[in-house]
């Protein structure tokens, strides 16, 4: 598909500009407020700078969403972008080798196409609606775990409400919180986790779109902490919870949050 070639290349120029960065306190320097309402850090800025310059000279879609610059007109005649420049910038700054460019097209609000690469990496993943998912192009599938007591799952809870986050820890083996939402999405899409659950109502549709194809397409299962199909806004400001698994545990998991 011409939009996962294009995102090829958008990684690779993105890598190479941040790559010297990560680690240095030039990566961490304040630029300005996000449009999501959190900081713009210098890396954020550099990445989100080559993405929307490139979709500018190439009008792919008619609007692109992002967290540091907002919504922005783009020229295309249809479709949407999701983009996070970085998503893991805390990673980034300090260095840890977790953290990803993550961008879904959607049309008519549904994603239809998403790629989340790790940029300290280059592990990519994408996904095409209704075509699977990929992890460097080969055949990615959700785990077959069945039960709470031998999963892995990546959970982020609340602080002022730590008995919903900690009562489903408990039951799990394996508790894992690595800082990037879009590539915990897409651990849970190739088999690393069996889970990956966020009730801190602060995941964007930036944050969570690619990903949450991946994941779906690899066969498991995303809904907000009820169970009920998650709908995210157009809105980097607006944050939801989420919960994705490998859909086997997936009940267990939304009982245990009730």
């Amino acid at each position: 598909m011409e939009f996962i070639r294009a995102c090829d290349d958008l990684a690779g120029g993105v890598r190479d500009a941040v790559a010297g960065m990560v680690g240095t306190p030039e990566a961490g320097e304040y630029v300005r407020m996000g449009a999501d309402g959190t900081p713009t850090k210098k890396i954020d800025q550099v990445a989100e700078d080559i993405v929307v310059d490139y979709f500018t000279c190439h009008p792919f879609c008619r609007h692109l969403i992002s967290e540091e610059l907002g919504c922005a007109r783009m020229g295309g005649e249809k479709g949407t972008i999701y983009l996070d420049p970085v998503d893991g910038t805390h990673n980034a700054v300090v260095g840890i080798p977790f953290y990803a460019l993550s961008i879904a097209y959607a049309e008519e609000g549904v994603v239809q196409a998403g790629y989340v690469q790790n940029l300290a990496t280059g592990e990519t993943f994408h996904a095409i609606r209704g075509q699977g998912a990929c992890l460097d192009r080969h055949p990615i599938h959700v785990s077959r775990t069945s039960l709470l007591e031998e999963s892995a799952m990546s959970i982020y809870g609340r602080k002022f409400d730590p008995t919903r986050m900690f009562g489903i820890a408990r039951k799990i083996r394996r508790l894992r919180l690595l800082g990037a939402s879009a590539l915990e999405l897409c651990y849970v899409g190739c088999g690393r986790l069996d889970g990956f659950v966020d009730v801190r109502g602060t995941l964007r549709v930036t944050d969570a779109a690619a990903g949450m194809l991946i994941c779906e397409e690899a066969g498991g299962t995303v809904s907000d902490p009820e169970g009920n199909t998650l709908i995210f806004p157009d809105e980097v400001s607006a944050g939801r919870s989420l919960v994705a698994t490998n859909s086997v545990v997936h009940n267990k998991v939304i009982e245990y949050l009730r």
